[in-house]
């Protein structure tokens, strides 16, 4: 199979060269043409996946496999993070009350087992977009019972009601919310608006308002972290009972020195395998470590593998 490079635009002065394990395979054969039904399906129901706006290296293995992850209420988000390719509005378009149908039309046709689905931030919103992502949830249930759902939701702007109501009797399986980088390069990596502590709290509040759910998080290394703050972090998301987590290598979307943050280092897969061990040792119960994982990366292997481990 032909191997694609994750290109990153950057100076040859401050980037580190690309490692080989940095690569990714275009499909072929039975591969290519679901990676075209995948893509036929999202456009032909007028909606919007993480893996086009984030530019995910992983796009290719996961479209080829027949599974995307779709991002709803719009495709700009009110928020400007450093490490993220997804247009920035203050005033994003109103939202689509077509969208929960076109979604669980979309799920239906993909004959998908295990569904993501991401948010944009949508701070333009009093309840930031929190009963719309509970119909596209429960759109996608009443349609197909037997798929598992895991929603990967904003902070919703630290609004407690509307976490709340989000949560109340939706029909999903994991709910995930990302803490992204460790809490010291919360200032330099995320939006002034958000943060470790508050994503830590989202975090709590979900667990201890639905405790039969799975929670899940992720963090970004590569951005001028030591390692004993990865386990610091670590940590911390274990004290407020996060059970599936993802580690992965941040991957600038774009030239450097504008909006995009550089690349500090390139972690190796050995580091990363030490930290999968450390993570289920702290009592993580699914957990995927490695150069090219991101958040919702065969996010339902994750969760059966949690399964097991219960």
């Amino acid at each position: 199979m032909t191997e694609l490079p994750i290109i990153e635009l950057d100076t040859p002065r401050i980037r580190p060269r690309l490692p080989e394990w940095l690569r990714v395979n275009l499909p072929a054969g039975s591969g290519q043409s679901t990676f075209n039904s995948t893509q036929l399906t999202i456009v032909g129901n007028e909606l919007h996946t993480v893996c086009e706006e984030a530019r995910c290296p992983n796009i290719h293995d996961c479209w080829a496999r027949g599974t995307a992850t779709f991002m709803i209420a719009g495709k700009e988000c009110t928020r400007g993070c450093r490490f993220c390719s997804v247009e920035t509005l203050r005033e994003p378009p109103p939202l689509e009350s077509e969208e929960p149908e076109r979604l669980a039309d979309a799920v239906q046709r993909m004959r998908l087992a295990h569904v993501v689905i991401t948010v944009v931030n949508r701070d333009d919103l009093a309840d930031g977009g929190a009963d719309h992502y509970k119909h596209c949830v429960t759109a996608v249930k009443e349609r197909l019972p037997s798929t598992t759902v895991e929603l990967l939701c904003s902070d919703l702007a630290g609004n407690w009601p509307a976490l709340e109501h989000l949560l109340d009797s939706v029909p999903l399986a994991v709910f995930a919310h990302n803490v992204e980088c460790v809490p010291r390069l919360d200032g330099m990596v995320r939006d002034p608006r958000a943060s470790f502590a508050q994503s830590l709290e989202v975090l709590r509040r979900a667990k201890q308002l639905r405790p039969d759910l799975w929670t899940k998080s992720s963090i970004m290394v590569g951005l001028g972290e030591a390692d004993a703050e990865v386990l610091d972090a670590m940590h911390q998301l274990r004290s407020v009972n996060v059970e599936l987590l993802t580690l992965g290598q941040y991957l600038a979307p774009g030239k450097p020195g504008t909006r995009y943050l550089p690349v500090e280092r390139y972690v190796h897969p050995d580091t990363f395998a030490s930290w999968q061990e450390a993570a289920y040792a702290m009592g993580f119960r699914g957990v995927a470590s490695g150069p090219l994982v991101r958040s919702s990366y065969r996010a339902g292997m994750l969760m059966a593998e949690a399964q097991g481990r219960s």
